[in-house]
């Protein structure tokens, strides 16, 4: 979009409202057209826990080619692959992970829970069970998601210490500057004993976190991170390092061992990390 007209947009208070009706369009497109496209593939196989369809295939997603290079030179788990997006609902994996996790190790029942940048599939589970804050930088991207979302910035968190028995910030921290201070307000806003959800994408074979920090460039940013609004990529032990510094206890749950969630189609070879702030 011209910045010109993009800032005309601003000042008349309609940017993010026509944004959100765009994106809207384009998800009722896409999932009337997948919906037809997948009719042959439903039944037993992959059991999406959103919307309890069945098919046994999914819709594979893959990066765009300014961003492939980046993800398959590092061996990036990063949310792309064979059977990411249910046909019925468009869920993506990494959603369904989080929901497996909350339904089946996490209880969330009557909790108080901060979900920043809020994904629309897990918030409205969450709102069946838990009182739920929800907060973005840009808040205005997600009013249609939940019209009450508060301004918050990740680094600078308004709320008091220990406000919220869990904090669901899913594929955040690899956006934001300076990660560390974001770690440190997530700890100070956790209730003892609370827990994170922090998935964010990583590496495991490369030998350290690749990132600049301050970089404003989109298309380096994709060349490097292979997202255009992304400054690093984790080196998996380093990630939990500084989760770690932060305060944290982190534990590794391999994809193996979330085996009994593989028929919801969750991202192949993805970890799930257990945060947790102590007693």
């Amino acid at each position: 979009m011209n910045p010109q007209f993009k800032n005309i947009l601003h000042s008349l208070g309609i940017y993010h409202p026509l944004q959100s009706h765009y994106r809207n369009v384009v998800f009722y497109l896409k999932r009337m057209f997948f919906r037809i496209s997948f009719s042959s593939y439903k039944g037993h196989g992959f059991t999406c826990n959103v919307c309890q369809q069945q098919y046994f295939r999914f819709v594979d997603d893959w990066p765009s080619s300014e961003n492939k290079n980046a993800l398959s030179n590092s061996n990036v788990i990063a949310g792309y692959g064979k059977n990411i997006m249910c046909p019925n609902c468009l869920s993506n994996a990494r959603e369904r992970l989080v929901i497996a996790m909350l339904q089946h190790h996490i209880n969330i029942e009557n909790k108080k829970i901060l979900h920043l940048s809020p994904e629309k599939n897990i918030y409205q589970y969450l709102i069946t069970k838990s009182q739920v804050v929800t907060a973005d930088l840009v808040p205005g991207f997600y009013k249609n998601i939940d019209k009450h979302i508060k301004q918050e910035d990740v680094t600078a968190l308004s709320f008091a210490d220990q406000s919220f028995d869990l904090v669901i910030a899913n594929h955040v921290l690899e956006h934001i500057t300076d990660d560390l201070k974001a770690m440190s307000e997530i700890y100070r806003v956790l209730k003892k004993g609370g827990i994170a959800i922090l998935q964010a994408p990583y590496s495991e074979t490369i030998s350290a976190t690749i990132e600049e920090p301050l970089i404003a460039n989109p298309e380096r940013q994709s060349e490097l991170f292979g997202q255009k609004d992304h400054v690093r990529i984790y080196q998996l032990n380093d990630y939990i390092s500084r989760l770690g510094q932060s305060g944290f206890i982190v534990s590794k749950i391999s994809y193996k061992e979330l085996s009994a969630f593989h028929h919801h189609a969750i991202q192949v070879d993805e970890t799930f990390l257990e945060i947790k702030k102590p007693y």
